[in-house]
């Protein structure tokens, strides 16, 4: 009896068609929750979103973030707070990608993106960077640092106004 069971699966089976997907002449589309590699953003005037807080490696399990912050200048100003990330690693071979560093920063300057290319043949090439992680300035507009009139902030944040 068990043996007609399993050859009706099998014969069932037979008539479907092949469910391999040929990679990487073919992508699988990605669920919209897909956490892969991460990437700073920046805010549409150029300036950086990351104010250098450092919740982000605080709320990481895997103690996979380093963030250095420095102060922003009038000369050299980065983002539109009082400081900014001089150094930002993720060490990707720690990573868990939990998304918990984007559900900790005020300013949704981390965010998981849908790539899933993570490849390394050497462990140094596994420790993002700052410069590899920032997203390109939008184009016309001038990249970070920026000198800004001395005494003026410049904030990339709009202040809401009361709807009175």
């Amino acid at each position: 009896m068990n043996l007609i069971r399993g050859f009706a699966t099998t014969f069932k089976h037979i008539l479907e068609g092949p469910v391999t997907i040929q990679y990487p002449e073919q992508e699988r589309p990605l669920r919209e929750r897909y956490k892969g590699r991460h990437a700073l953003k920046r805010y549409d005037n150029g300036l950086e979103k990351c104010i250098g807080c450092a919740l982000c490696a605080a709320a990481c399990p895997a103690d996979a973030i380093w963030v250095e912050a420095a102060e922003n200048t009038d000369e050299e100003r980065y983002s539109p707070g009082e400081r900014y990330a001089k150094t930002y690693e993720i060490n990707m071979l720690r990573c868990i990608f939990c998304g918990y560093c984007e559900d900790a920063c005020p300013t949704e300057a981390i965010v998981l993106e849908h790539e899933y290319r993570l490849s390394f043949t050497d462990r140094r090439d596994a420790i993002y960077t700052k410069e590899m992680l920032l997203d390109p300035s939008p184009p016309g507009v001038p990249g970070t640092p920026q000198k800004t009139e001395p005494g003026k902030f410049t904030r990339a944040i709009p202040i809401m106004e009361d709807p009175k």
